[in-house]
């Protein structure tokens, strides 16, 4: 069993409970044939994570989760980074409770490091749906 931290960065540690979080993590990699070795999600602020979207992504837009790819072996190991403001600002926009919003961005960065994209259209669609069936099985 790998290491799966869950961090928060000047803004509360909303992550809830980790053991079962780190249960059903292991098991959406399970699923596509992968392991955990070393995974860190981390809670930031709107402006904290903008810092980085900027600095490595050039973008200047908001956004709600960034995935950095560090696998040097066999298994995932990355860092997801995670605005705590964007997840409040979703779940209150789609009417679901922050809890289940910050599952979401959480699954979604463990999809990229499992393979997943969402540039276009269908990727975007077909990665949704994993989304809401791994939200499922928590």
């Amino acid at each position: 069993m790998g290491h799966i931290a869950f961090l928060a960065r000047e803004v509360p540690n909303a992550f809830g409970d980790r053991k079962r979080l780190r249960a059903w993590l292991e098991r959406v990699a399970a699923e596509h044939g992968s392991r955990i070795d070393e995974l860190n999600f981390v809670l930031l602020s709107d402006a904290a994570l903008h810092g980085f979207n900027q600095r490595y992504l050039k973008h200047r837009d908001l956004t709600d989760v960034i995935t950095f790819d560090l696998q040097a072996g066999s298994g995932i190991a990355g860092d997801v980074l995670i605005s705590l403001d964007r997840v409040r600002e979703n779940a209150l926009h789609y009417g679901v409770p922050i809890s289940h919003e910050l599952r979401r961005v959480m699954v979604h960065g463990l999809l990229h490091l499992l393979g997943h994209h969402d540039k276009k259209k269908d990727e975007r669609a077909a990665m949704s749906a994993l989304e809401d069936a791994y939200l499922k099985v928590y």
